[in-house]
């Protein structure tokens, strides 16, 4: 049973995403999918326990998710006022199953459906992150800044705006992509960084979720090869994802950057990057966007054959490019490291000072400190990032450079 039960929920992490993606398009509706598709993870977990693993564990959510819709749709043609939209909506489900090509096609146009320029950017953000990848309003409004309520009222405003103004299930038309590809790329972006860093649970990283950026960036390449954006966009989700190797130890430990095994970063992504980012930026005139100058730092990182070899200072004059386009406490952080490196603790600390309070930033703030021989400050900073949320990996590595610390007072 058990092996059932773990079968269902693998394939519900893997391809949940997808399976929701197609039912969107035949339904037209994101919350009647929704709804299907937690039926039929109901139903698998009651039978495959009895009847096996189908051997097609997607297609079978696939079929069993239309039906539950149809049979949904079919409650709502009872109901007054809902007769002609239920019945359009059966007619779309009358289809035969997607093709794998298919399915992937579908996720791109989800984003896309969720980019819609009627919805606000923060909305749009919100909605993919929920559809997508399945954060829940707590994980996405630690993600916006906001309160989980708020968060709740968004998404439902959202669904309801959507299905009202029947926002088509599709790639727009040529004239209608540049309003809203600002805020895919942003979405893509989102889930890749929801993935590499999440910001609490047991896992330093969602493989899965970094995955799935991936190949959503290289969708959104495809179709548009020539544009600088979704270029820059899967230059630095490949030139970040060639690290993660290197991130932890056998013991599941974090290994920081100084110490990683550089032998460990995969030289093809790394190739692979720099050439999409030199593409970018040749599209672009050399005018860099937010999205460019991540990926440029990035590759400076992937071009330093040690740590000690970095270019601090390119890093740093990247890091303040970066925040005069899209200043952001991660970026501030970031930079913070960099001016550290390129200059000393006492020039990393002055910047700091300047950015919110955050269990990163304190982090940080104790690492600078005990960089500037003050280890007794570095206690306090540090043990006050173990106050706030942080992966399971990251507080582990937290309590153990605090043991350091203490050694040194």
């Amino acid at each position: 049973m058990s092996t059932a039960h773990d079968t269902v929920a693998d394939t519900v992490r893997v391809e949940g995403a997808r399976i929701l993606a197609t039912l969107i398009r035949t339904v037209g509706d994101v919350q009647t999918a929704q709804d299907a598709v937690q039926e039929a993870v109901l139903a698998a977990l009651s039978t495959w326990p009895v009847s096996g693993v189908p051997p097609q564990p997607r297609a079978w959510l696939t079929v069993t998710a239309r039906r539950k819709a149809i049979d949904i749709l079919r409650r709502e043609q009872a109901r007054p006022g809902k007769e002609e939209e239920s019945t359009r909506m059966l007619e779309l489900t009358r289809t035969d199953l997607p093709s794998d090509a298919d399915v992937h096609d579908d996720l791109l146009r989800l984003v896309f459906t969720c980019c819609h320029p009627a919805l606000s950017p923060p909305t749009q953000v919100a909605l993919a992150l929920r559809t997508l990848c399945g954060l829940s309003p707590a994980q996405i409004a630690a993600v916006l800044l906001t309160t989980e309520a708020a968060t709740e009222k968004r998404l439902t405003r959202a669904r309801q705006k959507i299905a009202a103004a029947h926002i088509p299930y599709r790639v727009p038309p040529a004239h209608e992509l540049p309003d809203r590809l600002p805020a895919v790329c942003g979405v893509i972006h989102s889930l890749y960084t929801a993935g590499h860093a999440p910001a609490d649970g047991p896992d330093a990283f969602d493989v899965d979720a970094c995955a799935e950026a991936v190949r959503l960036a290289t969708l959104l390449h495809t179709l548009l090869p020539d544009q600088p954006a979704p270029a820059a966009v899967l230059a630095l989700l490949l030139l970040t994802e060639a690290r993660r190797p290197a991130r932890l130890d056998a013991s599941g430990a974090v290994v920081t950057l100084d110490r990683q095994d550089r032998s460990r970063w995969d030289a093809t992504l790394i190739a692979r990057g720099i050439t999409l980012l030199n593409a970018s930026l040749l599209a672009s005139s050399r005018r860099a966007d937010a999205y460019q100058l991540q990926a440029a730092i990035a590759a400076e990182h992937a071009r330093a054959a040690s740590y000690a070899a970095t270019d601090w200072p390119e890093i740093l004059r990247l890091y303040d490019l970066l925040m005069s386009v899209a200043p952001s406490p991660a970026a501030g952080l970031a930079r913070v490291v960099a001016a550290a490196e390129a200059h000393g603790a006492a020039a990393g600390l002055a910047l700091l000072a300047e950015l919110p309070a955050s269990p990163r930033r304190h982090a940080v703030h104790a690492e600078l400190l005990a960089r500037a021989g003050r280890p007794a400050e570095a206690v306090r900073a540090l043990t006050a990032s173990l106050a706030g949320p942080a992966t399971d990996a990251e507080r582990r590595h937290r309590l153990a450079r605090l043991a350091e610390l203490r050694d040194l007072r």
